[in-house]
């Protein structure tokens, strides 16, 4: 029967497991205690690090529906968790490994998908969450911008249109106007003499 303690490590894993963006697997034999809290320190707020026993990590990601993870659960294994921005904290932890070479990194789950060591430290080559949300922003204002031109050149078309008709409408008034006056038949002026008078000789 499994001890008390035990399951509840496997159980707080396996939350661990479900709740995270993205899990690194590192080996971290030879570091000291201080490089450790320095390199929790450097992670940042978006992740946890965390040293478990590899039999009882199998169990927790087995549990959250991660297969695969055998061959990176070898050695002295410690797990970041990310919850939030994984290339930065992808980073971090390559950056740490370059001034530190005793921990390495063995591999890590994103998505569900199990990850080799390559294909971790190629997470820290993305751009971070504040650039990415950056250029949406501004992919979405320039998206916004057009649409409110495409929306606006119908209307400005439609008011030249109806301008031009305006002006021609009125250019014809003022056509007919002129005709009219041309072609108002002149009265004759009338005379003195009476209609049935007759010439002397």
């Amino acid at each position: 029967m499994a001890r008390p303690d035990k399951v509840a490590a496997v159980e707080d894993l396996r939350e661990q497991f479900a709740g995270a963006d993205a899990v690194v697997l590192t080996e971290y034999r030879g570091l000291r205690v201080a490089d450790l809290k320095k390199l929790r320190r450097s992670l940042g707020a978006d992740a946890s690090y965390a040293i478990a026993k590899n039999t009882l990590a199998r169990l927790a990601a087995k549990d959250a529906g991660i297969d695969g993870l055998d061959d990176a659960l070898a050695g002295p294994t410690a797990f970041t968790f990310i919850k939030g921005d994984v290339a930065t904290v992808a980073k971090g932890l390559r950056d740490f490994a370059k001034a530190n070479p005793l921990l390495v990194i063995k591999g890590g789950v994103m998505d569900g998908k199990v990850l080799d060591a390559t294909q971790v430290k190629a997470l820290a080559h993305l751009e971070s969450r504040e650039v990415l949300l950056s250029k949406l922003a501004g992919a979405m204002k320039g998206t916004a911008q057009k649409a409110v031109s495409l929306f606006a050149a119908p209307l400005t078309q439609a008011a030249q249109l109806f301008g031009a008709l305006q002006a021609k409408m009125d250019d014809g008034s003022t056509a007919v106007q002129e005709q009219d006056e041309d072609t108002t038949p002149e009265i004759p002026a009338t005379t003195d003499e009476p209609a049935n008078a007759v010439s002397a000789e």
